[in-house]
């Protein structure tokens, strides 16, 4: 007799089961072991349960109203910071700029306007007086009417005069010796050439004392010894001119030098 393979007795009793409405379990004999593959097969694992959730932090504390305040503050460019480091350069170089630029005076007035800071201590730097006499308020016009006499006496002192036994220097009724018992030194013997001495009093004259170039009463002198173009004073410096030679040499020039005079202007 031929033996039925178990597993079509098996799906037989499952098809009769379904008919009849029982279950293939209830139709199967006692102590029969049900062969399904469902038997065989291990029931998957529970998936494990979810962690919980962390509790959520609790909200931040607003800021001070001073502290955001600041950070709503518009903040200042880097490129501002290093524009404003430049402004006190910029500042100082405005200021500068404002200054009216300094005048540069050429021929013998130039050069005295640097010389003269040695006599400026008996004179005052802007020729007020001291220990000296006064520039100002046309005194040294009236007391030197003609340059000559101005020369000679800042080349010989007034010393000189008196040695040679005279009583004043340029304009007899204002020139008298000495000032405040003070005696006018040689600015030959303490060093200076004749040409700087030119350059002294032609600043003497024409800054200090404020004759007018353009006067005709001191134009001709102006144009002769202190002008930029003064051949005078271009001779004293090359050596071509010298004091004592002078009046032989230029025509209209009375003689300035070694030997203290009088002016012939008496005044």
């Amino acid at each position: 007799m031929t033996e039925i393979p178990e597993h079509l007795l098996k799906r037989s009793k499952e098809r009769r089961a379904a008919v009849s409405g029982e279950s293939a379990d209830a139709a199967a004999p006692a102590g029969a072991t049900p062969a399904t593959v469902a038997a065989s097969t291990p029931a998957p694992a529970a998936a494990p349960a979810k962690a919980a959730a962390p509790a959520a932090p609790p909200p931040p504390k607003p800021d001070p109203a001073y502290i955001a305040a600041a950070k709503s503050r518009k903040k200042v460019p880097f490129w501002a910071m290093a524009t404003l480091s430049l402004l006190p350069i910029w500042g100082f170089l405005y200021v500068q700029g404002l200054k009216p630029e300094a005048k540069t005076v050429a021929g013998p007035i130039g050069a005295g306007q640097k010389l003269f800071s040695s006599c400026a201590t008996c004179h005052g730097a802007t020729g007020g007086g001291g220990v000296g006499r006064s520039f100002q308020e046309g005194a040294l016009q009236k007391t030197f009417p003609h340059i000559e006499d101005q020369l000679n006496l800042v080349y010989t002192g007034s010393q000189a005069y008196r040695d040679a036994g005279l009583d004043h220097y340029g304009a007899k009724a204002v020139g008298h010796l000495g000032f405040n018992g003070n005696f006018m030194p040689s600015q030959h013997s303490a060093g200076l050439t004749e040409d700087q001495i030119l350059a002294v009093v032609c600043h003497e004259r024409y800054d200090l004392a404020g004759a007018d170039p353009e006067d005709p009463k001191w134009a001709a002198e102006y144009t002769k010894w202190c002008s930029p173009d003064s051949e005078i004073y271009a001779g004293l410096k090359d050596g071509s001119l010298t004091f004592d030679n002078l009046d032989s040499k230029v025509t209209g020039v009375e003689p300035v030098g070694t030997k203290a005079r009088a002016s012939k202007d008496d005044g």
